[in-house]
């Protein structure tokens, strides 16, 4: 029925489209789609393509990236550890140095100890010898006036109080000795 009513003219049904604007949709559509496969499908595919190789090649190049920055870390670790060993060359060689010095001055030190306590033995030598000079003389002259006046008669004669005097002394040093 509905095939009769469509033939007949009466009205056209909206649901079954018309032959001709099948054929001319069809042929718009085939248009279409060639336009669409021959030049945009392969602008897109080409810009598809630069963004994967912009992406890949944004990879590529990090990664680079941060092997570089690896390797420059590795170096850098490297320069410390040499450094630090460096570091503790020239420590350990200034305290080495440092403890050189030190014994040096310590050895002068001794050596000018030595030196000050030498001449003062010296000095205190030549002093003492001078003491006993002096009093060997006031002693023998103490000893002669003593003598004098003991025996009664003058000692006068230096060669015979000088004689009479060291006998006396050495009579002391060897009855001291004892």
């Amino acid at each position: 029925m509905f095939l009769l009513a469509a033939e007949g003219g009466e009205g056209h049904n909206p649901i079954i489209p018309i032959w001709q604007e099948i054929v001319v949709g069809g042929i718009a559509f085939a248009l279409l789609c060639i336009v669409l496969m021959k030049f945009v499908f392969p602008r897109m595919e080409q810009t598809f393509q630069a963004r994967v190789d912009a992406i890949e090649g944004g990879i590529k190049r990090a990664e680079a990236a941060q092997a570089e920055a690896n390797q420059l870390l590795e170096q850098y670790r490297a320069q410390l550890a040499e450094a630090r060993t460096d570091a503790a060359k020239i420590r350990d060689d200034a305290r080495a140095d440092a403890e050189g010095i030190r014994q040096d001055i310590l050895a002068k030190a001794r050596e000018e100890s030595d030196r000050i306590i030498a001449a003062g033995k010296e000095q205190l030598a030549a002093e003492r010898a001078t003491i006993v000079r002096e009093l060997r003389t006031e002693v023998g002259t103490i000893a002669v006036d003593l003598a004098s006046k003991i025996v009664g008669e003058s000692l006068a004669d230096e060669a015979r109080r000088k004689g009479t005097v060291d006998r006396f002394l050495s009579g002391l040093e060897s009855a001291g000795a004892r």
